[in-house]
This record gives structure tokens, sequence and C-alpha cells, in this order.
């Protein structure tokens, strides 16, 4: 009855490797740099080190924005990219302006931003959280109502990752600036599936394995000018902002899966919104008893590749068991945690009931996942969430 095979469709969690990467790793292996020091003064760490730095230029150039290679500052992926931004940008503004001694997040920010503010109120900073409205949007107006020229630091996602709402980042950018803050934006699953908008931000985060790159390589761009606090002490690497002999290997597998994502953005974005619209267009339809999260229209104002809908009455962790039977592999919107199930913070902010977040689902894929595989998963997620509402009826 079930299928034997799996179909992944969680390529937001992570992505598969993509051949352009898994090259990048294999030439590297077989080079005459392979497991060498980029620090070192050597022949065999010169060169790396220009490898290193030929990464930093593709990773700038994909990224946009007026950043420079310089300002790239190779990571082990998005969470210590988030960290990093959050704790170094504001201890760095604070230590230009003795003043400034607050942080405005958005309540709907990815957990390795919001769990930092206990690190932050450790370190003498107020946290404050500014709410989307119901279409899941941060809206300018809703951010200057939390600044004043106390703010060090505002920082808001590019496009969230469980709903895939694009934020107006050039906006919320422009009032943090306006109030004498810096602005940050997690492009962790924005990168590589639109254009990036971010000209007017300080501070960028990515992470490689959201874009077919490798797991544990990331990188945080920060423009020269900006203050940054490191938060990690040694060999001064990295411009002595980020300590640590760097991942040669890493760096150059993310750039390359950088580079064939950015390259042929314009015809992939096409295919996958296309492929996203008709998948809302099945399992929403009128009887389905599905919905999606947020109005926003694919490719406008939702990221291509990433739908978000909710079965009300039901639960995710059951309909995510449920389709992993049948041979698809998604993920919930909202999370389990010590055994009891929680509705997601971010359709909570939103406004959304618990009912309804309760049985949220996000399905994530990019251009190698294949049409029919897509109008399989359809067919078998009406069906079983007419099964289990049935069930409970």
């Amino acid at each position: 009855m079930y299928r034997r095979t799996i179909v992944y469709l969680d390529y937001a969690a992570s992505a598969p490797a993509r051949e352009e990467s898994r090259a990048a790793e294999r030439a590297y292996e077989e080079s005459p740099i392979a497991g060498a020091n980029p620090n070192s003064l050597h022949t065999p760490g010169r060169e790396a080190a220009r490898a290193l730095d030929g990464a930093r230029r593709d990773i700038a150039r994909c990224v946009g924005g007026g950043f420079r290679p310089p300002d790239v500052v190779f990571t082990s992926g998005g969470t210590e990219s988030n960290n990093l931004a959050l704790i170094g940008l504001s201890c760095g503004a604070r230590q230009r302006d003795r003043t400034r001694t607050r942080v405005v997040l958005s309540s709907i920010e990815h957990d390795s931003e919001l769990d930092v503010a206990g690190a932050l109120r450790d370190r003498g900073f107020e946290v404050s959280l500014v709410r989307p409205g119901r279409d899941g949007v941060v809206s300018r107006a809703a951010l200057e109502g939390e600044l004043g020229p106390d703010c060090a630091l505002v920082s808001v996602m590019s496009a969230n990752n469980e709903t895939g709402v694009v934020q107006p980042v050039a906006g919320l950018a422009a009032a943090a600036h306006a109030a004498g803050a810096l602005f940050h934006t997690d492009a962790v699953q924005a990168f590589g599936r639109i254009p990036l908008d971010v000209a007017q931000a300080d501070a960028v985060s990515l992470a490689a394995h959201k874009i077919g790159g490798p797991v544990g390589a990331g990188a945080l761009l920060v423009r020269g000018r900006v203050p940054l606090t490191p938060q990690s002490f040694g060999g001064g690497q990295e411009a002595g902002r980020r300590a640590g002999t760097q991942d040669v290997r890493g760096a150059l597998a993310f750039a390359a899966a950088a580079r064939a994502c950015c390259e042929s953005l314009d015809a992939t974005r096409a295919v996958v919104c296309e492929r996203a619209n008709r998948l809302y267009r099945r399992i929403c339809a009128e009887g389905t008893g599905i919905v999606p999260t947020t109005t926003a229209v694919v490719d406008e104002g939702r990221l291509p590749g990433l739908v978000s809908v909710m079965v009300p009455g039901l639960d995710s962790q059951s309909l995510v068991l449920g389709l992993d039977e049948r041979g698809f592999a998604v993920s919930a919107g909202s999370a389990c945690s010590s055994g009891s199930l929680g509705a997601s913070h971010v359709l909570t902010a939103m406004g959304i009931g618990r009912d309804r977040a309760l049985g949220a689902l996000r399905v994530s894929f990019d251009e190698r996942v294949a049409e029919g595989d897509l109008d399989a998963f359809a067919t078998q997620l009406v069906s079983l969430v007419a099964q289990m509402t049935s069930r409970h009826a």
C-alpha cells in the first residue's frame, strides 16, 4: 500500500548535497593543499589561503548588496553565524556608544536567535520583540514602534523558515539606521532561493547545507565599517573576528553550491514557483480540510519551494509520521518538546489559534524534486487527512 522509497521534502531543514558541492570536495581532497593550514607561511598554506579567498569572492558575489570578499567570515553554520551576529554586533555597538543597550528581534526568528536573548540579558542588554501581522510580515511601522535612541541592533530574518514569508528587509534596515542602530538579517532560508535585498544590511547570516552545500559550513557577512566584538579567541583568524583554523574544504564546497544556485536562479526559481503553486492548489482545494498558513503568494511574498499549510483538528506529529509511512519526508510547523506537542511560536506570533497551529506542516523542495513526486505527495496527503479526520469524527 505504501511507497518503499522515501521522497525527501524537507529541504528547508537540510537540502541534499549538490553534485557541484561534492565535486569541489573531491577536487580539494585530490589537490596539493588538502589538509594544509591556510594560515601557514609555506607554499601549501599560501595556496590554501588563496583558495579560501576565492570562496569568499564567490559567496560575496552571490549575496550581492555591495558586500566585499573581506566581509565574509566563515563559520560552522547558521546557528554560529546568528549567535556571533547578535552578541558580537550588540557588544560592538555598545562599545562605540555606551547608551546603546537594547536589542530588537522579531518574534518569528529562528531559535538560534531567540535563544540568544538570555545571553544578551546576561551581558546587560534589554531585548524587545516585534510581532508580525496575521500575514506573517514584520512591518516597518511595527518595528519603528520598538525603536529608540538606546537601540544597538535590530535583527529580522529575510524569509521565515516555517512559513516562507519574505520580509521587507530594505525598509526595516532603513528604519533601524534612522534610529542609529545596526541591522542584521538571517538569510539562511532565502539565500540561493530568491535574490537577496541586503544593500542596507550591516550583516547577513548564511548556511551551506540549506542550498546543497556541506553541513557544518556557514558564513556571516559583516561590512568592514561595522563594529563586531569577537566571541571566540585564539589565532586571530578571519581578520580577528572568528578564531579557529578555517575549514577550506567546507568553504570551497559551500562556494560551489552557492555558484550553482545563483547562476541558475532565474530559471530554477520559475520552475519551483510553478510547482509550489500547483501543490498549494491541489492540497488546499475545497473539501480537503487543508488550509495555507498565510495568503502570501509564492514568489511575490513567499519563498518558492516552501509550502506551509495547516490541518485544523489534527496534530502535525501524527501527520508527519503518517506521511513517512507512505514514503514522504516532511516536517512539522510545530515542535515536539519533552513529549508534548506545542504550537509553533511563529504561527502563534501571527495570531493563529492553537487548534489550527498544532496541525501545521512544512513541505520544502527545490528544482531537483520532480513534479510527479509532488503530485504523488498531494494525493497521499489528501488521503491521509481524510482517513485521520474520519477516525476523529
